[in-house]
């Protein structure tokens, strides 16, 4: 069983992380990249170019694509976030204090994504492509199931069939 979680905590810690690692590479988070993140972290679900967009633009944020499209560059190239491929929308990274690769869990009934980083996919993948005179650029791994929250609410419903 999951222990409940505090959201305020852990948006808190993403910009804490932020902030650390922007003054570190001498870069600016901005009010526009700072909400930008702010507001991909609040559900912890991905979130799309365009949703964020039309919440900045509540706010009183600059509505222009491009405004939001730069802040979310900026923000994948800090590490802050990731792109979810699949879904076209963004997510706050959970570690983004260190170099890695995200891999992602989508759960195909109520659409929650986790991300876990194994070092030894990635080298894997370097190695397997290499073997084959492969050099890779990029990698996107999202697998699709259930989480552990769905996979409990669908076992009542089975028993009773």
């Amino acid at each position: 069983m999951n222990t409940p979680h505090n959201h305020d905590s852990c948006i808190e810690s993403a910009l804490a992380t932020a902030e650390r690692l922007c003054k570190s590479q001498n870069q600016k988070l901005t009010k526009v990249r700072r909400r930008a993140l702010e507001l991909i972290w609040q559900s912890h679900r991905p979130l799309g170019a365009y949703q964020l967009l039309a919440k900045l633009a509540e706010e009183g944020f600059n509505s222009a694509p491009p405004t939001v499209y730069r802040a979310l560059d900026f923000l994948m190239s800090a590490g802050l976030i990731h792109k979810v491929e699949s879904m076209n929308a963004y997510l706050g990274c959970a570690h983004a204090d260190k170099i890695h690769k995200g891999y992602f869990l989508i759960c195909d009934q109520c659409h929650n994504v986790m991300e876990f980083d194994y070092q030894d996919i990635h080298n894997a993948l370097i190695e397997k492509a290499a073997a084959q005179g492969f050099s890779l650029r990029a990698e996107t791994i999202e697998l699709t199931g259930l989480c552990e929250n769905c996979q409990d609410e669908k076992q009542p419903q089975e028993m009773e069939s």
